[in-house]
């Protein structure tokens, strides 16, 4: 293996989740390989406008404005279907060109995926003898998907069995596929008890705490949960991370206003894991990076308005392994909170579900095992 191996690690800002899980693993492959080169490249930055208002864009605004059409999409997506396959791949191709540039450019001797956009341009060029290095692709979420499979790929990392075996189906051999988990940045792997992560807080150090998360987007009835949060019957406080969504901040402050019930309303915050560290429960939309922050904290969740296709299988997920519950409807969310605080062997229980799924490890995991292709190719 090269001394100081180029590793480009490719993402697409789809979604925060894709970025964070870039960034772990960049970290992750610079504390494995200290003389290494890393970088991490959005596809979707260095794309033409419109594909960008395209791609991203159109993401955004089926999630908020039309979730059903985005589970009927994830679905269709996730079949054979030729003519729509052609349709797909002849707009992507058309942004094809400055991630090819940048590619040959870098000649990197890895390439990392978070993202399967990249992962299919780098295929591409592959299949066509104009790229000669391996790549690896880390999905990130729970479940995986047909889109995922680019090949040629050496190694898949997943975040379950569930999404190695589903892989398989699609003709990726099992030699290929490790069960990783999903890669998480460093901090919230560094481990607090809850009483000193409460104090860097600021916050009360003996009463319960509830989490609530308003996603990357602040999609969904988030004031109303919020509002609902403030009614429960238990003991407790509660603390809302609005993110850099200033307008939703600003509201949920004045809902906050009067309330008896210690409440702290945060902005954007690089402290995320410990507010985690600092939760009894957190309640969200179960996006892939974010379940797995909470599980290496260890605190359950409470899922909340999963977007139907990856939300909704990541949701199923944590129900089926004991590690969260699901409030189907907001004004239940009070209620259901409340309950919880109040019955310690449910919560403790959650906790155990928790504690057997969870994977810290995995940027590390997934490094450690990535670089052992350079020494292969190297010997």
């Amino acid at each position: 293996m090269a001394e100081s191996p180029t590793i480009l690690i490719l993402t697409a800002s789809t979604g925060a989740g894709h970025l964070v899980a870039a960034d772990a693993l960049a970290h992750a492959f610079g504390a494995a390989r200290p003389g290494a080169d890393v970088e991490v490249l959005d596809v979707l930055r260095i794309s033409n406008a419109f594909f960008r208002r395209l791609y991203a864009g159109g993401y955004l605004g089926l999630v908020r404005h039309a979730p059903a059409a985005m589970g009927w999409l994830y679905d269709a997506t996730d079949r054979d279907g030729r003519l729509r396959e052609r349709l797909r791949v002849t707009v992507q191709n058309l942004n094809k060109l400055p991630t090819t540039r940048y590619v040959r450019y870098r000649r990197p001797d890895l390439i990392v995926n978070t993202h399967f956009l990249p992962a299919e341009f780098v295929a591409q060029l592959r299949r066509q003898g104009q790229l000669d290095c391996p790549q690896v692709t880390v999905t990130t979420d729970f479940e995986t998907h047909r889109m995922w499979v680019q090949e040629p790929t050496e190694r898949y990392y997943t975040a379950t069995e569930l999404g190695k075996r589903y892989l398989t189906t699609w003709g990726v051999g099992e030699e290929r596929i490790i069960v990783s988990g999903i890669p998480v940045r460093p901090g919230f792997t560094s481990k607090l008890d809850v009483a000193e992560a409460r104090q860097r807080c600021g916050i009360a150090v003996d009463v319960p705490t509830v989490l609530l998360l308003c996603g990357g987007f602040g999609v969904g009835p988030i004031a109303e949960l919020f509002a609902q949060l403030l009614t429960m019957s238990s003991d407790g406080q509660v603390v809302v991370i609005a993110g850099r969504n200033e307008r939703l901040r600003r509201r949920l402050g004045r809902l906050a206003e009067g309330t008896s019930r210690p409440v702290r309303v945060v902005g954007y915050t690089n402290r995320m894991h410990e507010w985690m560290q600092a939760a009894d429960l957190i309640v969200s939309k179960p996006g892939g990076l974010t379940v797995s922050e909470a599980l290496a904290c260890g605190v359950p969740l409470v899922v909340v308005n999963p977007i139907p296709g990856q939300e909704a299988r990541n949701s199923d997920f944590l129900l089926e392994s004991g590690a969260a519950i699901k409030v189907n409807n907001p004004r239940l969310l009070g209620y259901r909170v409340g309950s919880l605080l109040s019955t310690n062997d449910r919560l403790a229980r959650l906790r155990e579900g928790v504690g057997a799924i969870a994977r810290p490890d995995a940027a590390e995991r997934i490094a450690a095992n990535a670089l052992k292709l350079l020494t292969a190719a190297a010997s």
